[in-house]
């Protein structure tokens, strides 16, 4: 099976090269309706609440509007936070628009850890693990199209059946688990893992084994932070403040956190845009940021591939504040110089 490439999209608006948030949304819908002309298979959408730069906070009206305007490109949440939603409403509006989409929805799901979030939604922080392990068996089911009945913490459903049902038997269901427990449920559940790092995924097919699934049946992602262009130094005076504030933001959300579930970001220092200029070069999540040449970003997502092999790269290379003349021509440069590389290599 050949990789599976998609471009995660934020509809971020920093303050920097801030533009009218008509102007945002429709060149960035625009970038995913042309991901489907250049043949790439995912449009990726990510969800966070609260922040300045307007990070999108409502990701199935955007995933509807993709839908809408497109035909064949899946459409996959990388992922929303569960236990910011009440778990009916949001398995009816992801079931409306698998239907709105002829069954092109991947629904990925996370716990999330920004303290804020949570506190603004009216939530207890300490509660999101229980909500969302209440949560993930219950929406499995109603996405499954079964009549649920349930009297828990949270939960008080009396025969709750959702109508329309969803197009895809099973509508697949992605899971963005780190700790042991977690990724134990979302084997037992089988569920696909939305991941970030190699150990993740490998502790992930342990548990597919120990739950009787065939680890090959299911699917797992890699996010990297991605971005084309013609000359090195053209990608980095392109990416270098945008790189620069996502890393930042990441690192504050890190330290707001204040626990272990947010990969070290913060411990990890950041750089700023003039030594990312400079340097060329940073991490983000364990791996480095692949940004450069087509060449370049083929050679290093090929050698990342063989040491940590994965089914779907969830690329970052819609940046807050790149140009956007420079995005859209590195979706080009990667979907016509680096995938087709790629995808024969995984296909070999």
């Amino acid at each position: 099976m050949s990789i599976d490439c998609g471009f995660l999209f934020p509809f971020r608006n920093p303050p920097f090269r801030r533009r009218s948030w008509t102007d945002l949304y429709r060149e960035d819908l625009e970038l995913c309706t042309y991901s489907e002309t250049l043949g790439l298979d995912h449009v990726w959408l990510t969800e966070h609440h609260f922040i300045d730069d307007g990070y999108s906070p409502s990701l199935i009206p955007i995933a509807t509007a993709i839908a809408a305007q497109t035909a064949k490109i899946r459409i996959g949440t990388f992922v929303l936070l569960l236990p910011l939603h009440q778990t009916i409403r949001i398995a009816e509006d992801v079931a409306t628009a698998d239907v709105i989409s002829n069954g092109r929805i991947d629904f990925g799901i996370g716990l999330g850890y920004r303290v804020g979030e949570f506190k603004g939604m009216g939530i207890s922080p300490r509660e999101r693990a229980a909500r969302f392990n209440e949560q993930l068996p219950l929406l499995r089911q109603l996405l499954d199209g079964e009549t649920v009945t349930y009297d828990g913490k949270f939960h008080n459903i009396a025969e709750a059946h959702i109508m329309p049902p969803a197009v895809q038997e099973p509508l697949p269901l992605w899971v963005g688990a780190r700790g042991d427990k977690a990724l134990d449920r979302a084997a037992r559940l089988g569920c696909h893992l939305a991941g970030v790092s190699a150990e993740h995924r490998l502790r992930y097919r342990e548990a597919l084994k120990r739950h009787n699934r065939v680890p090959d049946d299911y699917k797992v992602s890699q996010m990297v932070l991605v971005y084309v262009s013609d000359t090195k130094e053209q990608a980095w005076n392109d990416t270098a403040e945008p790189i620069n504030h996502t890393l930042q933001l990441y690192y504050d959300w890190g330290v707001e956190a204040g626990d272990n579930n947010n990969d070290d970001q913060d411990s990890r220092a950041i750089p700023s845009p003039d030594q990312l200029r400079r340097d060329q070069a940073c991490e983000f999540y364990g791996e480095p940021a692949f940004v450069g040449t087509p060449d370049f970003v083929y050679e290093g997502l090929r050698d990342m591939l063989k040491r940590s092999p994965c089914t779907h790269l969830v690329m970052m290379g819609i940046l807050p504040g790149a140009p956007h003349s420079g995005t859209r021509r590195s979706m080009e440069l990667f979907a016509n110089e680096v995938m087709p590389r790629l995808k024969k290599d995984s296909s070999t």
